[in-house]
């Protein structure tokens, strides 16, 4: 079983690579594979709504989206990490969840893989980024992974966040929780309890 764990942040190995790279070790601990897909620091550009990935799979713009698809089909779970930006994820995985997101629309190669979110701040601003980015979860049946508290940390510096002894805690409990729902939902699997039937989605617009 593997995790992917996204970094919404363009600093490789700050703050919210150190809640991530928490909840990975502990992850790790529970026998379950990580990988901690880093986005970069080269802007993401937003969803156009094109439409192309609908037919294809692949968004047409050539950046980490398509990669990250890519990795998401052998993935069992997924982390994403976000700095607080202006109370919201930060803009560049913004945009990278809603291009992943608009494909598995129509593909469905996140459907009943749990997932869970990270924030990290120096103060405020924590909980509307952790609901923004947990509704992505709750519209591609997605099963959100909890764990004692709100998954935040907080700090200026990766040194900083590691004297964040809750959120530390916090961040292992929540790989504890996850590594937990994984071997459930693979205990079921085995014994042949089969995932929900996807259905075409219907979608009704109320101007006509």
């Amino acid at each position: 079983m593997k995790v992917l764990l996204v970094n919404g942040s363009s600093h490789r190995k700050g703050c919210t690579y150190t809640a991530l790279k928490e909840v990975a070790d502990t992850l790790e601990k529970q026998g379950i594979e990580t990988e901690i897909f880093q986005l970069g620091a080269k802007p993401i550009s937003g969803c156009i709504a094109c439409g192309a990935c609908h037919k294809t799979e692949q968004c047409f713009m050539n950046d980490p989206v398509n990669e990250f698809i890519d990795k998401a089909k052998d993935a069992d779970g997924f982390i994403f990490g976000s700095p607080v930006h202006y109370a919201s994820a930060s803009g560049m995985l913004t945009s990278f969840m809603d291009r992943v997101f608009y494909t598995n629309h129509t593909h469905g190669q996140l459907d009943y893989k749990p997932a869970a979110a990270v924030v990290s701040a120096r103060r405020g601003g924590t909980t509307a980024t952790f609901d923004q980015i947990n509704k992505y979860f709750t519209m591609n049946n997605m099963p959100v992974v909890s764990s004692q508290y709100w998954n935040m940390v907080h700090g200026t510096s990766a040194e900083e966040t590691k004297m964040d002894l809750e959120g530390m805690q916090t961040m292992q409990t929540l790989g504890k929780n996850m590594a937990w729902m994984l071997k459930i939902m693979e205990a079921g699997k085995m014994a042949g309890i089969q995932l929900p039937e996807r259905e075409e989605r219907i979608a009704t617009n109320f101007i006509r």
